[in-house]
C-alpha cells in the first residue's frame, strides 16, 4: 500500500559533534564504547528494524552489540529523542520530519540511501479466510487499490493530510503530514544530508506484492537470528505471496501496472 517513507534520525547534539554520517556515527560508538547507545525502533519484525540493522552493519556497527534496540511507538520517540533517553530511532513519517521541525533531530539517512522503493505498509489476511472468501479477498484488494489512487492524487493532499493527522490517526499537526517533497532544510539540517523519503501510495509497480522482496525480508530475519532460512523458502513464497489475488483485482479496475520495482 506504501512505499518508501521511512529515515533515521539522530539527537540534534550528535549534529552539534559534527557528526553527519554513519561512519562519523561509527567513530563516535568507537570513541565511547562505556555508554549505552539506546536506538528506538517501531517493532522487532518491523522493516524499521530490519532498514535500521541493515543501515547499521553496512557501516560496521553491530546493532546487537553497538548499540542497543528499544521498541518504541512511533508517536513517543521525539519526546525520548528530546528527554536524551535514547540517541535516535528508525520510523516512517511524520516523526522524523517533526524531530527535524522542532530543532531536536537531523536525519542522518532515508531509506532511498538504503533500499530505494522498499514496500511499507501491506495487506496480508489468514490464508483459511483468503481460501474460504476469495470473492471477498478481491474486493479488499480493489478497494486498497482505489483508495492507494485517491493518496496518490495531489489534489487530495489536503484533506488527506487533515484525516492523518487527526487524533483518531496519527494525531499531530498537520505541518508534519507531507505527502510530497517538501523544502529540503526540513528534512535534513545544513549541510544537506540525505534526500527526502516521501511516501509512494501509487504508481507504476507500487502496489504489486513482490516475492523478491518477500525473499529479502526471510534473509534478514535469518541473518539476524529471528528465524532460521527455510529449506523450502521457495514454495513458503508462492504460498503467502498472492500474486494472483492483485493482479486480478487490477485488471478488474483497469490498472495495468505490469512494471516490477
Amino acid at each position: 500500500m506504501t512505499r518508501n517513507g521511512n529515515a533515521i534520525t539522530l539527537c540534534k547534539r550528535f549534529y552539534d559533534r559534527g557528526i553527519y554520517t554513519l561512519s562519523d556515527f561509527k567513530a563516535y560508538l568507537q570513541e565511547s564504547p562505556q555508554l549505552q547507545h539506546p536506538m528506538g525502533m517501531v517493532h522487532p519484525s518491523s522493516i524499521h528494524n530490519l532498514l535500521l540493522r541493515y543501515w547499521l552493519a553496512s557501516g560496521g556497527i553491530d546493532p546487537d552489540f553497538d548499540v542497543s534496540l528499544k521498541t518504541i511507538p512511533p508517536a513517543q520517540m521525539v519526546v525520548d529523542l528530546q528527554a536524551g533517553t535514547i540517541d535516535g530511532f528508525c520510523v516512517g513519517e511524520p516523526w522524523n520530519q517533526r524531530a527535524a521541525m522542532e530543532g531536536v533531530g537531523f536525519t542522518i539517512a532515508t531509506d532511498l540511501e538504503i533500499w530505494p522503493g522498499h514496500p511499507g505498509k501491506v495487506l496480508g489476511v489468514r490464508e483459511d479466510w483468503a481460501n474460504a472468501y476469495p470473492n471477498t479477498h478481491i474486493a479488499l484488494v480493489k478497494a486498497l487499490l482505489e483508495a492507494c489512487q485517491y493518496c496518490a492524487d495531489p489534489e487530495n493532499s489536503e484533506e488527506v493530510r487533515e484525516i492523518v493527522a487527526s487524533r483518531e490517526y496519527v494525531n499531530t499537526k498537520e505541518e508534519y503530514i507531507l505527502l510530497g517533497n517538501p523544502n529540503s532544510d526540513t528534512c535534513s539540517l545544513d549541510p544537506k544530508t540525505a534526500e527526502y523519503a516521501h511516501h509512494i501510495f501509487h504508481g507504476p509497480g507500487v502496489n504489486r506484492p513482490s516475492r523478491t522482496e518477500h525473499l529479502w525480508h526471510m534473509t534478514q530475519m535469518a541473518r539476524w537470528g529471528d528465524t532460521p532460512f527455510p529449506r523450502n523458502w521457495l514454495e513458503i513464497l508462492e504460498r503467502v505471496c498472492r500474486v494472483s489475488v492483485f493482479s486480478t483485482a487490477a485488471r478488474e479496475l483497469g490498472v495495468l501496472d505490469t512494471k516490477y520495482i
